[in-house]
């Protein structure tokens, strides 16, 4: 069978990274493109089997892309499937309208990848081909009794679907939780039983009719071991159930210290971002008297820790405030709110989620640099309806005079560079990561 090919076009990285990594599981080859021009063109020259689509990329979208592809009847043959944060059936009908063949999450998940896949015929029968285990024994003609086509039939084995997907891990962590509970009352059902054994074993047993007394050798009764055997066995059925749940214990116990002092850290990032927005804000407002700030010129940078939107919580909250003060002060000119992503030491799986590698890891063992969390979020989390709305009213109440902009920065503007060379650990590229992954606050006067 020949081997089948998708184009991915996405203008994030990490999300070109994550999806090709689902589809080559499946020996499909991926190629990759980061915008819609970029991927009619090399469609001119490399055909794919299917293409999947981001909705949301500068210059032509997603959407432009597939009705200019299925106008073309040399590509209207080709699969588009969209993936993107969008939702909801209105969006799913339009996109079906213009010629997609379906529609996936931008947080894409493996059994989604292999539904599809299968839909769209990329992927051979389900069906088990391997040969049968047990083989027909040769027997004489003339004794082996007549079997009806029927009979025949019936006795073939029904085909076996082959698994597919993998588990997820709030699966695994049910099934765990099953498993310790039946394991718990398996050793309570058989204390109970063995306890009863025991109990019956030691209770004195009714007196035998009398036998004709005969002078014997006096013997000493030997002790019986089966009782003690029983509680033996018992005892260590018992200590290896508590040793693994001890075992339990521990590792979960080491992950909830992990993610407290993450917690903690995340929270002394925000203090003191938030600290230095109030101290900006008392320079810029000037209890009505139309000055302007001590130093229009100086850019406010906020760092955002890592898998938070940068324009929410308590930043969105100080930036209203900034700019509800320089209206007050009359300031002409504007604001630039600019959104720069850094690029982390990422470990993990496209099942299972990328997160910030071990701190003693080396820097050039990690899966992934980048930040999927952030590209997820898209433009419209990165923009919040409220931040929009409020720039376009200022913008109209000032009559043009206070301008709120927001903007994306570039990756390549990072205000620290990242470590180079051999032995440099995650914790301290994440470190430099954390400083370059912020908000840049500019106030330009007129």
């Amino acid at each position: 069978m020949s081997t089948k090919r998708a184009l991915v076009v996405d203008d994030s990285k990490s999300a070109r990274v994550v999806l090709s990594r689902m589809l080559e599981k499946y020996s499909i080859t991926v190629d990759t493109a980061g915008s819609a021009e970029a991927a009619l063109e090399q469609i001119k020259t490399s055909r794919p089997d299917v293409i999947f689509m981001d909705h949301l990329m500068p210059g032509m979208d997603g959407l432009q892309a597939v009705k200019t592809l299925k106008a073309d009847p040399d590509t209207a043959s080709i699969p588009v499937v969209m993936y993107t944060s969008q939702e909801g059936e209105l969006y799913a009908g339009t996109a079906k309208a213009l010629g997609a063949a379906g529609v996936l999450p931008k947080t894409v998940r493996p059994i989604d990848v292999t539904r599809v896949l299968y839909q769209l015929e990329l992927l051979p029968n389900r069906r088990d081909s391997r040969p049968p285990v047990l083989q027909p024994v040769p027997v004489d003609e003339e004794t082996q009794p007549s079997v009806t086509p029927a009979a025949s039939d019936a006795a073939q084995p029904a085909d076996i679907p082959q698994a597919r997907g993998s588990l997820e891990h709030g699966w695994v962590e049910a099934r765990l939780a099953e498993n310790s509970a039946e394991l718990r009352r398996f050793f309570v059902s058989a204390l109970e039983l063995h306890g009863k054994r025991l109990l019956d074993e030691l209770k004195p047993r009714e007196p035998e009719p009398a036998l004709p007394i005969v002078d014997l050798p006096e013997e000493e009764p030997a002790p019986s071991a089966r009782p003690w055997k029983i509680a033996l066995a018992v005892c260590l059925a018992v200590l290896v159930g508590l040793s693994v749940l001890n075992w339990r214990t521990v590792q979960e116990s080491a992950q909830a210290v992990r993610a407290r002092a993450a917690l903690e850290r995340q929270v002394a990032s925000m203090q003191a971002d938030v600290a230095r927005l109030e101290q900006a804000l008392k320079s810029a407002s000037s209890a009505g008297t139309g000055q302007l700030p001590a130093d229009p010129g100086r850019v406010e940078v906020l760092q955002v820790p890592y898998g938070e939107a940068p324009l929410a919580g308590a930043r969105l909250d100080a930036l209203r405030e900034l700019v509800a003060a320089l209206e007050a002060s009359a300031f002409a000119g504007t604001l630039t709110i600019s959104s720069v992503a850094g690029e982390f030491c990422l470990v993990g799986s496209p099942e299972g989620g990328y997160s910030q590698a071990p701190a003693e890891l080396e820097a050039n063992r990690c899966d992934l640099r980048g930040n999927p969390l952030q590209d997820s979020f898209g433009p419209i989390a990165r923009v919040p309806l409220a931040l929009a709305n409020l720039a376009a009213s200022t913008r109209q109440r000032t009559e043009n005079r206070l301008r709120v902009v927001i903007a994306n920065g570039s990756e390549d503007l990072s205000t620290q560079p990242y470590p180079a060379g051999e032995g440099v650990t995650a914790g301290q590229w994440n470190a430099v990561a954390l400083a370059n992954n912020r908000l840049e606050i500019s106030i330009d006067p007129d």
